[in-house]
């Protein structure tokens, strides 16, 4: 499980890395600040979240060497399942839930279908194509099943969300950890759409009624932001917080690290967008986020407390922070809060993230299967310099470049998922320098190398292109 979560953590990264710039651009050329309309473009990153996610799981979970066919077919799933969603009811929405139930199914047949063969007169559609048409077959009922029972889902939130305005502080906790804890789930919309644009009424000097906590408060209601203004406090202080946390936790790719983290905390305290670093812990540790949840609860109720108010048009972020302090009340008062906050988010991730050993991103375990290298390996040393002729033996004697699926490595060990580790000659590998073989199961095998394992896999990907 452990070795799943991991793979499945880090196919979240590619598609993460694009949402710092879109979330900045889109913010940052809106019509209330730089009004620049081709610009907002961007905005459409944001828009298909849940696409990029199910293609980016279906790539990092396929047993592939080229990621072409596995990422086509996550697209497929997506899609699908949105359309078909769309037929059986309009308003149905699973947002990023859909892209990570979309993704695994792609992953898993992609993976179970890959080898088939067909007749001579289909051939065409046999192998690595036969996926795709598999996926569109899958996804039909899926979204069919999903548009059963999802309407539930959604029901139920929505009428939840319309008993917390006479709970007080309590509601105001309620509706924040509601909000980041529904968000892999695609339900937070709903809850969001309630409160920010029906929770009340307020009518204004002209005689207009509006409703909703963000457009009266905009209006000037002097009962509106208690349910939003702690969002301030997790986007603009709890968010860079969890990054400094990731940052210096790392054990390697420090600087790898520091850039995805410090992007992504700017988005954050700019415009309020959090996925950027959310996603990098959301799906590889639960409890992260439980407790993230919380605290962004807490910080509403904290607010609500001290009869502090403030509002957003957009997002948490500085931006509206400043363009709406003179609507606000004691807003000033949530930068000192929000730095109580930070201290909190920062030892609390930190001491987690190392006491627990999480491998969220700097930290990946080095091996993902059970045989963990020893420290003795870290000084083995190969008895020749000859990587290139090495490779092309163990190539030889793992069975060819038709029996590799992928090829990974550690600090000291080669590791390959084969189509079938019977055809491994281990008497051989040794031969070429190689300190050791190791099967893991029917596909998997480790070789160990020593320190130069990272320069024997680079020449062994040139012999697989």
């Amino acid at each position: 499980m452990k070795s799943f979560l991991q793979k499945f953590g880090k196919s979240l990264l590619i598609p993460i890395v694009a949402l710092p710039v879109a979330g900045l651009l889109l913010r940052i050329t809106a019509e209330d600040m730089l009004d620049i309309p081709l610009f907002q473009a961007s905005g459409v990153i944001l828009a298909q979240m849940d696409a990029l996610i199910a293609i980016g799981i279906a790539m990092g979970l396929a047993k592939a060497k080229d990621k072409g066919i596995p990422a086509l077919t996550g697209f497929l799933a997506i899609i699908v399942l949105e359309e078909g969603l769309k037929i059986m009811d309009p308003e149905l929405n699973m947002s990023v839930f859909g892209g990570v139930l979309a993704g695994l199914l792609a992953a898993y047949i992609y993976n179970k279908f890959k080898d088939t063969k067909l007749p001579s007169m289909f051939a065409f559609f046999s192998g690595e194509k036969f996926p795709i048409t598999m996926i569109i077959f899958t996804m039909i009922p899926v979204a069919g099943v999903m548009s059963f029972i999802w309407p539930y889902a959604q029901a139920g939130i929505d009428a939840f969300s319309q008993t917390l305005m006479g709970l007080g502080a309590l509601g105001v906790f309620i509706f924040g950890f509601l909000n980041r804890f529904l968000l892999p789930f695609g339900l937070h919309h709903v809850i969001n759409t309630y409160v920010y644009f029906g929770l009340g009424e307020y009518e204004t000097a002209s005689g207009e009624v509006v409703t909703g906590e963000i457009t009266r408060f905009l209006s000037g209601d002097p009962t509106a932001g208690y349910f939003i203004g702690g969002f301030f406090i997790t986007m603009m202080f709890g968010i860079p917080a969890i990054a400094l946390a990731i940052t210096k936790a790392a054990r390697k790719r420090k600087q790898e690290t520091k850039s995805l983290m410090s992007s992504g905390a700017a988005t954050s305290v700019v415009t309020g967008i959090t996925e950027p670093i959310e996603f990098t812990f959301l799906f590889t540790s639960p409890l992260l986020y439980f407790l993230h949840s919380i605290y962004t609860g807490l910080a509403g109720a904290v607010l609500y407390l001290l009869h502090i108010r403030h509002g957003f048009s957009w997002g948490a972020g500085a931006i509206d922070y400043f363009l709406n302090l003179n609507l606000s009340d004691g807003g000033l008062w949530i930068i000192p809060i929000g730095l109580v906050f930070s201290v909190l988010y920062y030892f609390t991730f930190y001491t987690i993230i190392v006491k627990k050993d999480i491998p969220l991103i700097g930290r990946e375990h080095d091996l993902e299967f059970d045989e963990v290298a020893s420290s003795k390996e870290q000084d083995l040393e190969l008895s020749h310099s000859n990587h290139e002729y090495m490779a092309k033996k163990i190539l030889q004697s793992i069975g060819g470049k038709d029996n590799v699926i992928t090829n990974d490595h550690c600090m000291t060990r080669l590791r390959l998922e084969l189509k079938d580790t019977d055809l491994v000659d281990e008497k051989s590998i040794k031969q070429t320098g190689a300190h050791g073989v190791i099967k893991i199961d029917k596909q998997s095998i480790q070789i160990v190398i020593g320190s130069e394992a990272t320069t024997v896999k680079n020449e062994l990907d040139k012999f697989l292109e």
